[in-house]
């Protein structure tokens, strides 16, 4: 009989659903549950509370992120034209 390897947290998928589909899912959920940095406080103790809830452990400051993740690419791209139309108006000024 063969070893049997760890599934990890798509293994509850059982054969279903074909392997790539399962590793993407068991990626996502391994980053989820990965401690982030806070955007207040800068401390790698951010944990998810909900769909897109996350809060620092430390400080217990709480905000909106993605579902899987904290900060996601759509997000950063926005926080980059906000700060570019910010510094053009304080340059006006």
């Amino acid at each position: 009989m063969a070893e049997r390897g760890e599934t990890g947290s798509a293994g509850r998928f059982g054969a279903r659903y074909g392997r790539v589909a399962r590793r993407r899912v068991a990626e996502i959920e391994e980053n989820m549950r990965d401690e982030h940095e806070c955007p207040e406080c800068g401390r790698d103790r951010v944990t998810r509370q909900g769909t897109g809830v996350w809060e620092c452990g430390y400080c217990g400051y709480t905000f909106t992120g993605g579902a899987y993740s904290p900060q996601t690419p759509g997000g950063r791209t926005a926080e980059r034209s906000i700060r570019a139309a910010l510094a053009e108006t304080t340059e006006e000024e």
